[in-house]
């Protein structure tokens, strides 16, 4: 949500959380949302978690047409789309991953083997390939436009960085999807604001639940809770 809050040159101040050591979010940041989630915003009084839904209360309150297709558009409903998908399908397999990943080298050592055995079996039978049939899906959808929703950089390419870079990382994207690292590289050269906070490390490159969060208040009362490094 930095990147998005930059685009569209709203003022926010951005204030840290650190997660407990079982990595849950702290009270602090519970107490602005019960769940204690990121991304959360609040804006004048209002309160708004989960990035999609973020990204649309950010569009329609201060966007002024920018970052977003016209409506009754082909290019509208495909910008509707990928601005949600990334939460509800990109993420989960690449978290997935992450986690099978993680689990055995933070198991009990007499356990570790019989859980690496399980992880395997679960990221070869389960997670890849849920992961490569949506890494083809990005492949084919950025074969046919430059950008997500057609031929303008909108705020469903914000979305959409995310799961990418992260597959990037750990899932393979470089591998045999040419389209889809050829948007990363857009972005990173195009957008100079997600180069400068991805360098900053408030926008992770990687796809990994860093170890802080990040909340932000604006002069008008914005505020916004978003991962961090």
């Amino acid at each position: 949500m930095l990147w998005l809050l930059e685009e569209l040159g709203l003022p926010y101040e951005i204030i840290r959380y650190q997660r407990q050591p079982d990595m849950r979010a702290p009270a602090e940041l519970r107490a602005v949302h019960p769940l204690g989630k990121s991304p959360v915003i609040t804006d004048n009084g209002n309160t708004i978690a989960e990035s999609g839904a973020i990204a649309e209360y950010l569009i329609e309150t201060y966007g002024e047409g920018r970052l977003i297709p016209p409506p009754k558009t082909p290019e509208r409903l495909r910008y509707t789309y990928w601005l949600h998908l990334r939460g509800r399908l990109a993420m989960p397999p690449l978290l997935l991953k992450l986690l099978f990943t993680l689990m055995p080298k933070r198991s009990p050592a007499l356990l570790r083997r019989w859980y690496a055995r399980f992880h395997n079996q679960a990221l070869t039978t389960l997670v890849n390939p849920q992961l490569k049939q949506h890494m083809a899906f990005w492949e084919g959808e950025l074969a046919k436009n430059e950008w997500f929703a057609g031929s303008a950089f909108t705020a469903a390419d914000i979305q959409m960085s995310f799961p990418l870079e992260a597959a990037a990382a750990r899932g393979g994207l470089d591998q045999g999807h040419p389209k889809a690292m050829a948007f990363l590289e857009r972005i990173h050269a195009v957008r100079p604001i997600n180069a400068r906070w991805r360098r900053a490390g408030l926008i992770p490159s990687d796809g990994e639940e860093p170890s802080r969060l990040v909340s932000a208040t604006s002069g008008q009362h914005r505020r916004t809770e978003a991962p961090s490094r």
